[in-house]
């Protein structure tokens, strides 16, 4: 019977079925949105003939605006609700940030494709009417704003005589707190990339680049999630996928996997892959040559841990590999204890707000 219904239907005697469209799902911040735009805009022009549509949702990463990033904890406070969709079958695809994404994702969860980075370099936003042109113009005392751990205990170890302060919200949020007249902050950090593609630009001060300040795993790089156990939907995602940019985040986020680390622990790198021979433009050559810095950082600027390893590889798979060398390397000279301090840390400061014994 089904294929005398298959028949009929080519035959223009019954109508097509009607394709349920590929949802595309991510946080309903106003640049998430524009992130996930961008992707269904690239994903429809790589894949004529399907249906695509987006849908947006908050997190409680979004929703906690108010506890420093430091003691919320994991990445999985922007992700787990869409996982959660994901995996139902409510949305097909999810869009995120690399730098968002926990190294370790949930059972029937993958990444389907890494996109094209962007400049993943942070950077100095002076507030407007103040003269400042870089960190070191600030004067002793001048308070900048940020929510990244990693950038804080980096900058105390160049600049010991600013005071860092916490600021949370979206990036239009975080502009206006630090351009409120009566406002603590003279500066802020953020990442480049997303003042880009908010159009915001233009009120970028300086880079803070390496040595100074090193990027977090994965910054400037957006990627898609996917259900492992479906196929069609893995071919989509696929399309999308720029390998030059998954060998690097690959293995900046095996790194990250083995110190343990998340968006609120110290881990800084900075990446680059240069193809060597056998290669073709816009495919996989035969070999690459990998550059992998990682650096651990205390939480007041000291102790600090730094290596680089340069090798070549010629797969993701070994990409990753270097990751993890790099990541034990670090954890046998001296990253291991400052992490360990660190969870000290955020255990006393959570004990100290709820009330209960702080860990000694």
């Amino acid at each position: 019977m089904g294929s005398i219904v298959s028949l009929l239907s080519g035959a223009g005697f019954l109508p097509e079925p009607e394709q349920k469209p590929v949802i595309l799902a991510s946080r309903a911040s106003t640049l998430a949105q524009i992130q996930t735009n961008a992707v269904l805009d690239t994903i429809r022009s790589l894949n004529p003939t399907n249906e695509f549509a987006a849908s947006f949702m908050t997190t409680e990463g979004d929703k906690n605006q108010a506890q420093a990033l430091y003691l919320l904890g994991g990445k999985s406070l922007w992700t787990k609700e869409l996982e959660v969709a994901l995996l139902e079958g409510d949305v097909d695809i999810l869009v995120h940030c690399v730098k968002d994404v926990p190294t370790t994702l949930p059972p029937g969860c993958e990444l389907g494709a890494i996109l094209e980075r962007e400049d993943p370099v942070d950077v100095l936003v002076v507030k407007k009417g103040l003269p400042y042109k870089s960190l070191a113009d600030l004067p002793d005392g001048s308070v900048v704003g940020t929510s990244s751990v990693r950038r804080v205990a980096q900058l105390r170890k160049s600049f010991p005589k600013l005071e860092f302060k916490d600021i949370r919200g979206n990036l239009n949020t975080r502009l206006a707190k630090l351009d409120a007249p009566t406002g603590p902050y003279v500066a802020i950090i953020l990442a480049k990339a997303g003042l880009v593609r908010l159009g915001f630009d233009s009120r970028i001060t300086c880079p803070v680049a390496s040595p100074t300040l090193y990027y977090a795993v994965g910054q400037g790089a957006l990627c898609v999630e996917v259900r492992s156990d479906d196929p069609k939907i893995k071919t989509l995602a696929a399309s999308l996928n720029h390998w030059q940019t998954e060998w690097q985040c690959r293995a900046e986020r095996a790194c990250l996997r083995v110190l343990e680390g998340g968006c609120s622990v110290p881990v800084g790198v900075e990446t680059t892959l240069v193809p060597l021979r056998g290669t073709t433009l816009g495919k996989e050559p035969e070999r690459c040559m990998l550059t992998l810095t990682g650096t651990v950082t205390g939480l007041q600027g000291t102790p600090h841990v730094e290596h680089t390893i340069m090798e070549e590889v010629g797969s993701v798979t070994e990409a990753e590999a270097i990751g993890v060398l790099l990541a034990r390397y670090l954890m046998d000279h001296g990253a291991k204890a400052i992490l360990e301090d660190i969870g000290k840390d955020r255990d006393n400061r959570n004990a100290i707000a709820n009330k209960v014994p702080a860990a000694n």
